[in-house]
């Protein structure tokens, strides 16, 4: 049996780093999407290794961007991935909403949800053509959204949620295992984390293995509120209630 492969979008961020930790811990290879070779290093630096890494680099906001790697893989120049994982974000800064202009508010919804958008428009028609039973689609998004206390990521949040929402109904019936990661904590680099007494990505990185070897969960929303949550998921359903049928 072939080793599988997650391709991470937003892989050199604090939950990219994560989640390859935990894909190169469950035995999984790693196809990182990263701006440019300097972000490859941060990456390698990050994880202690290159082995079972391979990075690709490509501007993710960009139309074709990521569908261009997508396309790399079908030619079998880059190796197929059977999970994605989706962690695109912008400025994690608190900004009275009068003071933004119109530029930056669109630059970080690029980066905020526009990323996210792309990864997945390039990324599941992919996945449900291979016909991988286990193929998995997963997107973190973040507590700001309902919390509101830093402006633009809150904004970005709201939409992500109703996505994830779309994107759980959209792959109910498919081979695409969609499930939302809603985080509520502060996740940043081992040194960094220590440094400033918040969860460590190693450790935040077991969520996601646990999450890969529960083909229960699916189309969910599971819920991240402190540590203890990390070793005992909860979850709950993302779009319409079971009761509701499509018009």
């Amino acid at each position: 049996m072939s080793t599988e492969t997650v391709l991470l979008v937003g892989a050199t961020g604090n939950i990219g780093v994560s989640m390859a930790i935990a894909v190169l811990r469950s035995k999984r290879q790693v196809l990182a999407l990263v701006r440019n070779q300097a972000s490859a290093e941060k990456l390698y630096k990050y994880l202690g290794t290159r082995e079972g890494v391979t990075t690709v680099e490509v501007d993710v906001m960009s139309d074709g961007g990521i569908q261009s790697v997508v396309d790399r893989v079908k030619t079998g120049e880059l190796p197929s991935f059977q999970h994605v994982f989706s962690s695109g974000g912008g400025d994690y800064v608190q900004r009275d909403l009068s003071t933004i202009s119109l530029e930056y508010f669109r630059q970080q919804m690029t980066y905020g949800v526009e990323v996210n958008f792309l990864a997945y428009r390039a990324t599941v028609p992919y996945l449900i053509a291979q016909g991988n039973p286990k193929s998995t689609w997963t997107i973190c998004t973040g507590a700001q959204g309902d919390w509101g206390l830093y402006q633009m990521p809150a904004i970005a949040q709201g939409a992500l949620f109703s996505m994830s929402a779309v994107a759980a109904q959209e792959q109910k019936e498919t081979n695409v295992r969609f499930n939302e990661l809603y985080l509520a904590y502060r996740v940043e680099v081992d040194d960094d984390a220590d440094a400033h007494g918040v969860v460590r990505a190693s450790d935040f990185g077991v969520i996601y293995e646990r999450l890969l070897e529960r083909p229960d969960i699916r189309g969910m929303r599971v819920k991240i509120l402190d540590e203890s949550d990390i070793a005992d998921l909860k979850f709950e359903p993302k779009g319409m209630p079971v009761t509701h049928t499509k018009e």
